[in-house]
């Protein structure tokens, strides 16, 4: 798959099968849409093309609203979307100016004579340009005036899957993994550096890796302990990890990530991580010792063990 951060480096491709779409996740609806348009390149010889936009419009267009949070960082998107055997994936840079283009300008300027797009496939709800004036009534207008074709999925192929970036994100926050995985059809992921903590956890017997994330956009899970798998320099893990203000042994209020890997056994400071969640275990709980604590954390291992021998 070609990457492309600037639309202006898309050129000379033959008969571009395209589809647009913020495509969070990239959940079992937009790997239906993807499939779609795989399908319909093999048919007219042509090449499939994805078009995206960064930041999500909704971080630009209201700023302030710091409410939503993303399934996906951008390097995470990108990395899922190269599985999918896709060719080209544009990522068109979203501000205010672009926000004010309007619909017909936006497929005249962008999908027809930057991209030269041969057949166009959307979601039955795809609405763009300026105030999402755009709808697909306007696209059945224009696509004879533009030469081009239209494919739509259906409100009915849509409501079939019953999945939307918006229930995962639900499920995110209500600690939901197994919901979340069903509608993804893979597991959700962090990524972040390992930095230096308090070194708590190492006095216990359960030495952890204090996980940074730098994006302030990206979906948290609810707080609480999980089952995971952790990759580092290649190498994946089992383990569980924690996300919340360890009560137990913190009383900051601060919240942090962290994750214990079981066969471990070298410091990993400063190190990217990939986290894949497999399950929450429980929620954070405030004990009444440390020793209480190291107890509940060797029955979370066991536990941990057991669910990640079926994975």
């Amino acid at each position: 798959m070609k990457v492309y951060r600037k639309i202006e480096e898309f050129k000379n491709i033959k008969n571009p099968i395209v589809t647009v779409g913020t495509f969070d996740g990239v959940h079992l609806g937009h790997q239906k849409i993807i499939a779609k348009l795989k399908e319909i390149a093999k048919q007219k010889g042509g090449e499939t093309v994805l078009l995206t936009f960064f930041p999500h419009p909704r971080l630009v267009i209201f700023p302030n609203d710091n409410e939503l949070k993303l399934i996906n960082t951008l390097d995470e998107k990108i990395e899922l979307l190269k599985q999918f055997g896709l060719d080209h994936l544009i990522i068109l840079p979203f501000d205010k100016t672009f926000s004010r283009i309007s619909p017909t300008a936006y497929v005249r300027d962008f999908l027809v004579n930057k991209i030269n797009v041969k057949n166009l496939v959307i979601g039955y709800d795809h609405r763009f340009g300026r105030n999402r004036e755009g709808d697909l009534e306007l696209l059945t207008e224009l696509s004879p005036i533009y030469d081009f074709e239209l494919e739509e999925i259906t409100a009915q192929e849509i409501a079939e899957i019953k999945v939307s970036s918006t229930k995962i994100r639900e499920a995110l926050l209500s600690g939901d993994i197994i919901t979340a995985t069903k509608y993804l059809q893979h597991s959700f992921t962090i990524n972040g550096s390992i930095t230096k903590g308090k070194k708590i956890g190492r006095t216990i017997g359960f030495p952890t890796a204090n996980i940074k994330i730098e994006e302030s956009y990206k979906i948290i899970p609810q707080d609480g302990a999980y089952v995971i798998k952790a990759t580092i320099d290649g190498i994946v893990y089992d383990g569980m990890l924690n996300i919340g203000k360890r009560p137990t042994v913190d009383d900051s209020q601060q919240k942090t990530i962290e994750a214990y890997l079981f066969e471990l056994d070298h410091d990993v400071y400063d190190k990217k991580i990939k986290v894949s969640f497999i399950k929450k275990l429980r929620d954070e709980k405030k004990y009444n010792s440390i020793e209480e604590l190291k107890q509940q954390l060797t029955k979370d291992k066991i536990a941990s063990e057991l669910i990640l021998k079926e994975c």
